[in-house]
């Protein structure tokens, strides 16, 4: 192992004459010397799980699981996993294992479809934006934790009448309506009761002092400050993190992957002590549980979308990861590791989520069913408005934002190596010996694009990105990757190129794979796909609807980041030679480049002399449009 002192960390930052023929970011003993590889195979597995495991899995999955029919949506789930999670993960890990190259770079299999490439890294790019802005918010919580009492535990004093720390009830049982009448007071009819409507004082805190929310869109407003620069500090400390690449960040991950379990852990033994949490667990998974929701389509729906986005599919992460692994690795393992050990955090963490809501529904003397939210409501609303009733509540608090930030930055640091990794392997000689520059310039450019973000409307920004970029795109550039690969490149030509790195399997072994690739899962993501589509519904952030010029941003978003496809593909067809279908079969072949990366895994199959013979018959020698040495294009 290399060792570093202050002259090697100035070497990373800016190209050293002295040093110009030795790569800072690989290790003598790694089996790449162009590249690098994971320094262990610990290291992969925790960046991927950090990678696959996202926000997602603490403040949507348990949501979903409630409002599905509590376990018996464990059944959908698990299902969805199998038919199409593991599939779809365990063939772009090896697809990116095999070549050793980034999601652009990795078409050299299938030229006319490299746009999907570019697509990918579009996707993670306008992402990347909006994940280190909810990064920042985190931050942002957890330093206002550090306060006892919370901040909002209680309403401002600034405030209007509209908040209050508990549900203000009156009774209308005389026809005139009783200010000062409460929940104890038993005399009152139920059907009398009328509630009104008010903001808790987390819910105060996070519109009026954390994001000092605008009424809308179209009001921007000023950047608040306090935000940017939390969100420069998060852009900081994933620069500093990725430094070295996958060598820096593989040390990283070691704490920030296995931390968020330790909290889980804690919060659900905290939890399970408290008055009303099995009111809480009963809700969530518990005899509660509603079998009959097995016969709705939504459910099932829902199962396979969230099965889809926890795992990370389409983005280009997962094989960028993985194209940093030794070649003969066994790749079809660790697909079923990192699955189920996402599926399994997704589980765990519904269980701390839901005993300390059970525990706040008891306080508030209010079904579960209304305290319960999801995404931005359940991480900086009904959460810490739990967290505020318990004792010790800053240690708590504390706790659980640290661990939304350790579980935002390991995600965010795949997004950035999807990105840098794209540019180091389509232009070696200009970025390879500057790689740090290329990390800090990139999480540079995002911080200065994520501005909007943290101004006053920045919320709704977030929101707009996320239901646009991060949403049916995905479920696009999926069902083309597995048409590619399996239809295009060929599905028994790819399994070859797997037993290549793990060795020869049986037919019977393949059966289930085959069965999954070339069906059963493309089905599933044209069903997803077309009910998304279908039952669209224009976003909105607390009942606020957005203008109709911020919906059409959306949609040009998603159009952008889909029409690279067509225009690579058009770009290649036009300067092919040939007959159209001459040139539609050239660029359906994978290029000369297309093999392993280095050359003493290539055997027979993918032999120089083998590859020069088979281009021989598909194109002139003068005609090399598939070869992509340092151009995208």
């Amino acid at each position: 192992m290399r060792n570093y002192s202050w002259n090697s960390f100035k070497d990373l930052i800016s190209r050293n004459p002295v040093v110009v023929d030795q790569d800072l970011h690989v290790d003598v003993s790694d089996e790449n010397t162009d590249r690098g590889n994971w320094a262990s195979k610990t290291e992969y597995i925790l960046s991927t799980i950090g990678y696959a495991v996202g926000l997602g899995n603490i403040w949507r999955f348990p949501y979903l699981a409630y409002k599905n029919g509590g376990g018996a949506f464990l059944i959908p789930y698990f299902v969805m996993l199998l038919v199409a999670g593991i599939p779809l993960f365990f063939l772009e890990s090896a697809f990116g294992q095999f070549c050793s190259q980034g999601p652009i770079n990795i078409w050299r299999s299938v030229p006319i479809l490299q746009g999907v490439g570019v697509a990918m890294v579009m996707v993670t790019m306008i992402v990347s934006i909006y994940y280190n802005v909810i990064i920042a918010y985190s931050l942002y919580y957890m330093f206002a934790s550090f306060q006892s009492p919370l901040p909002w535990s209680s309403c401002l004093s600034q405030a209007d009448n509209n908040c209050s720390n508990t549900p203000i009830v009156y009774c209308n049982a005389t026809g005139v309506l009783v200010a000062n009448w409460t929940q104890e007071n038993s005399t009152c009819p139920s059907a009398n009761m009328v509630a009104v409507p008010v903001q808790s004082p987390s819910e105060q805190y996070w519109d009026l002092v954390a994001l000092q929310r605008s009424s809308g869109l179209d009001e921007t407003g000023p950047v608040v400050w306090h935000l940017a620069l939390c969100l420069l500090l998060s852009s900081m400390i994933v620069a500093a993190a990725l430094i070295r690449g996958i060598k820096s960040s593989g040390k990283v991950v070691y704490f920030t992957a296995t931390f968020p379990y330790v909290v889980i852990l804690i919060l659900l033994i905290r939890g399970v002590t408290l008055e009303g949490a099995i009111d809480g667990i009963e809700f969530y998974i518990g005899s509660q549980s509603n079998l009959t929701k097995l016969t709705e389509a939504q459910v099932w729906k829902d199962a396979a979308t969230q099965t889809f986005y926890s795992l990370s599919i389409g983005w280009g992460g997962v094989m960028t990861l993985a194209s940093y692994n030794n070649f003969h690795n066994n790749v079809f393992k660790d697909a079923f590791v990192v699955s189920l050990t996402n599926a399994g955090t997704s589980v765990l963490a519904g269980f701390a989520i839901f005993s300390i809501l059970g525990h706040m529904a008891h306080i508030y003397k209010m079904p579960v069913g209304e305290v319960v939210k999801e995404g931005f409501g359940l991480a900086f609303i009904a959460y810490p408005d739990a967290l505020s009733k318990l004792p010790i509540s800053p240690l708590w608090s504390t706790l659980f934002f640290f661990m939304l930030l350790t579980v935002g930055l390991d995600s965010q640091f795949a997004g950035i190596e999807v990105i840098t990794t794209c540019l180091l392997d389509s232009f070696p000689k200009i970025f390879k010996s500057k790689r740090a520059l290329l990390t800090i310039t990139t999480s540079s450019i995002l911080y200065l694009l994520g501005l909007p973000c943290v101004t006053r409307a920045g919320i709704y920004w977030v929101t707009l990105i996320d239901q646009f970029a991060a949403s049916w795109v995905l479920l696009c550039l999926a069902l083309l990757e597995i048409i590619g690969v399996c239809y295009i490149y060929g599905g028994n030509r790819f399994i070859k190129d797997i037993e290549m790195m793990i060795g020869n399997k049986s037919f019977t072994f393949w059966l289930w794979w085959r069965a999954c690739w070339f069906f059963i899962t493309p089905c599933v993501i044209v069903v997803i796909l077309i009910w998304s589509l279908m039952t669209f519904t224009p976003p909105s952030y607390g009942g606020v609807a957005f203008p109709d010029w911020g919906l059409a941003l959306g949609w040009c978003m998603a159009v952008f980041m889909l029409l690279w496809v067509p225009i690579i593909a058009l770009y290649k067809l036009m300067r092919a030679e040939g007959s159209p279908w001459k040139r539609l079969k050239s660029l359906c072949s994978p290029a000369e480049e297309w093999h392993p990366y280095l050359g003493i895994h290539r055997g027979e199959r993918y032999s120089q002399e083998r590859c020069r013979l088979r281009m021989s018959h598909t194109t002139k020698p003068e005609v090399n449009v598939n070869i992509i040495s340092s151009s995208w294009l």
